[in-house]
């Protein structure tokens, strides 16, 4: 996951430089196939299907999504998103569908550069729309906390929810863990 993390960044400039190339038409890629179900690879858990992509992944995954490659190219204080803060990825799909997707996790790294003890510093809470069944979607983890400890995204837990939102979806709020 930490790899994941510094590397968001890495996919980024990768995926902008795809469409910077000036491939000719003849050199353009092709829509990648309808993916296989059941997914390969993926942790099960009832009807939910849920995977941490790889980097290699998420650069396809980034690729053909522009709300990836927009939530990618965010910066603070002039840095990209992910190469400030600690980021980390989940590609989820349901046997049956979602109305909307909510993701749960944990930033968890060394207390300091001198205590190496791990400690968590916050929590995640993202939203997002649901999709049709057998459909996959790849949802972004952003939080607040420094890259540069070394902190990763841990402790994913996705909920597929059948019944409408009462809450505004696509968010994505950061809980630091109270000192």
């Amino acid at each position: 996951m930490k790899r994941l993390s510094r590397g968001l960044a890495v996919i980024l400039i990768a995926v902008m430089s795809l469409g910077a190339s000036g491939a000719s038409a003849a050199s353009k890629i092709k829509p990648s196939p309808s993916p296989k179900w059941p997914p390969v690879g993926f942790t099960v858990k009832g009807e939910i299907y849920a995977k941490v992509p790889t980097v290699k992944e998420l650069v396809g995954i980034a690729s053909n999504s522009k709300v990836i490659t927009a939530q990618l190219a965010q910066k603070v204080d002039g840095v990209l998103i992910c190469k400030k803060y600690s980021c980390g990825a989940i590609t989820v799909a349901s046997t049956n569908g979602c109305v909307w997707w909510e993701v749960r996790s944990k930033v968890i790294g060394p207390k300091n550069l001198e205590d190496k003890t791990i400690t968590t510093f916050g929590t995640i809470r993202t939203t997002t729309t649901g999709t049709a069944k057998k459909v996959y979607k790849t949802i972004l983890l952003i939080s607040s906390e420094d890259i540069e400890r070394g902190n990763k995204i841990s402790n994913i837990n996705v909920i597929c929810h059948h019944a409408p939102a009462t809450e505004t979806l696509k968010t994505n709020v950061y809980t630091p863990t109270p000192s």
